[in-house]
């Protein structure tokens, strides 16, 4: 077995795997995350326990998970960056320490991209910001803003990540089906803007 691939794999995942929403909330909280609005470890979830400093606080230790991976790949193991970022999402989204059951992934999505390119992670903050004004749900907001990213690097850039921004968007669909039964449902709570 080829040692990198192991290598960067074990970080990877194990960067991804830390359940920060649970960990903060625990700590300053003494609350279980996962007892909490939709059971979820992310920062959306975090944001109903009312504390938006742990929810702000969630989002970016999130991102940086998948910005450290990311970039520590990027320049010790160029050729692994896109196996990486994988890992590292997987991560979070299966931690072994949590059975399995972790966040949705558009956090460290958000950290993997910002590594990637600074243009992929300003086109998802724009398009995100746009489309929460407009529809007033994050769920949809994330799916859509990742397709769009997709879409930008298909026709504008000539990018070796065209295969795996696409296995992200597919991935965001799947941890989001829910979201999208009460969208469909007319029962998915909007963003309070």
């Amino acid at each position: 077995m080829n040692v990198e691939l192991l290598i960067v794999a074990i970080y990877s995942y194990l960067l991804g795997s830390i359940p920060f929403g649970l960990i903060l909330t625990k700590v300053f909280l003494k609350k279980d995350i996962r007892k909490v609005g939709s059971g979820n470890i992310g920062t959306t979830n975090v944001l109903r326990t009312g504390n938006k400093f742990l929810a702000v606080s969630t989002l970016i230790l999130d991102l940086l998970k998948g910005y450290v991976s990311v970039y520590v790949t990027l320049y010790n193991y160029e050729y692994l960056t896109s196996y990486s970022a994988l890992i590292c999402f997987i991560g979070h989204i299966f931690p072994i320490w949590l059975k399995f059951k972790g966040g949705k992934g558009v956090a460290t999505y958000l950290g993997v991209i910002l590594a990637l390119s600074y243009k992929f992670f300003l086109i998802f903050g724009i398009s995100w910001i746009i489309l929460s004004i407009i529809f007033r749900f994050a769920s949809l907001s994330s799916i859509i803003s990742s397709l769009i990213i997709f879409i930008y690097v298909y026709f504008f850039e000539s990018s070796n990540y065209l295969l795996i921004l696409f296995i992200f968007f597919v991935i965001i669909i799947f941890t989001h089906k829910e979201n999208i039964v009460r969208i469909k449902n007319f029962k998915e709570n909007k963003i309070k803007l």
